[in-house]
């Protein structure tokens, strides 16, 4: 891949017309909220631009996708917030990507061109320095959908990832007239029963290690099943077991059409990254994941050698 300058990237879109965009496999507020904001931006510009249909898309997040999404390909290839061509979206076959934007360290560079910023709290902070650059005007949609992604991608700005850029972004959004109060509701503040139960059979079946310092919990499909647990209920799931006092690594582990998903949260002392790039997985030094083949017992046991093989006493 040929890494360029946000500058060059914005000369690139310029130069260029009809676009569909591409979210990543299970699909956050960071991947949606970028291309929902990359995609008006560019139709603001008088271009072409769509988002490819996920199948993987929620109820959640539709609001922010109204009129954006195509079923097919169409023109250029770009892709936001995906770190790898196994994090393509369920079922893509189609044409090899153009242009990447993304903020994981671990990117594997698959597109032709691409900017990667491992600094960015949220891919959303490069697409926000990115319209501006394209000299896209303010707009109450794309700063909704922008704040969407860095929120979402921070925990509410509560993890470590944020940096002073992080907040900027969130204040130009704000400046740029997005309801913030209703995205926090909805997106921080507001939960179905069904996950209050789900967090209540987590508390009970957590396992302890290295003296507390590790934690893991299983959602297994017995719980989706009886609780009709649905993919928003776990959408940010992840970090559950970190918010445990004591607990420095925290993995949530599920089943997976591809396998059994695990993520690893860690506190700044471990690298969530390293710990899955022993799995084939990958991300950022504080949030990391990575898909195991087996069961969640099998998970479980691959994740705890891969903690020990990065200096943890269990």
């Amino acid at each position: 891949m040929k890494r360029q300058s946000l500058s060059e990237i914005a000369l690139w879109l310029q130069e260029r017309d009809d676009f569909t965009i591409l979210t990543h496999r299970r699909p956050d507020g960071d991947t949606i909220g970028c291309a929902a904001a990359l995609c008006r931006g560019l139709r603001q510009l008088g271009k072409t631009a769509a988002i490819l249909e996920n199948p993987q898309f929620t109820e959640k997040y539709r609001p922010y996708l109204q009129g954006l999404t195509a079923q097919q390909l169409s023109g250029h290839i770009l892709s936001v917030d995906v770190a790898a061509e196994t994090m393509f979206l369920l079922g893509y076959e189609g044409q090899p990507v153009e242009l990447l934007i993304d903020h994981h360290g671990s990117n594997t560079g698959f597109a032709d061109v691409g900017y990667v910023d491992a600094s960015a709290a949220a891919c959303g902070e490069i697409i926000l320095e990115l319209l501006q650059l394209l000299g896209v005007q303010p707009d109450q949609k794309i700063a909704e959908a922008i704040y969407l992604a860095v929120s979402t991608d921070t925990g509410c700005f509560r993890y470590s990832n944020v940096t002073a850029n992080t907040l900027r972004t969130a204040a130009i959004c704000k400046d740029w007239g997005a309801d913030t109060f209703s995205i926090n509701r909805i997106m921080f503040m507001t939960k179905r029963m069904a996950r209050l139960q789900l967090e209540a059979q987590l508390t009970q079946n957590t396992e302890f290690f290295a003296k507390g310092k590790v934690a893991i919990s299983s959602i297994t499909d017995r719980m989706r099943r009886e609780l009709g647990i649905t993919e928003d209920d776990i959408d940010d799931i992840s970090g559950f077991c970190r918010e445990i006092a004591g607990v420095e690594i925290g993995v949530m582990l599920r089943n997976e059409p591809e396998g059994a998903k695990l993520s690893v949260r860690t506190a700044p002392e471990y690298d969530a990254c390293a710990i899955c790039a022993r799995l084939g997985g990958g991300g950022h030094r504080a949030a990391a994941g990575a898909t195991v083949k087996g069961t969640l017992e099998e998970a479980k046991a691959a994740v705890l050698k891969a903690i020990e093989s990065c200096g943890v006493e269990l």
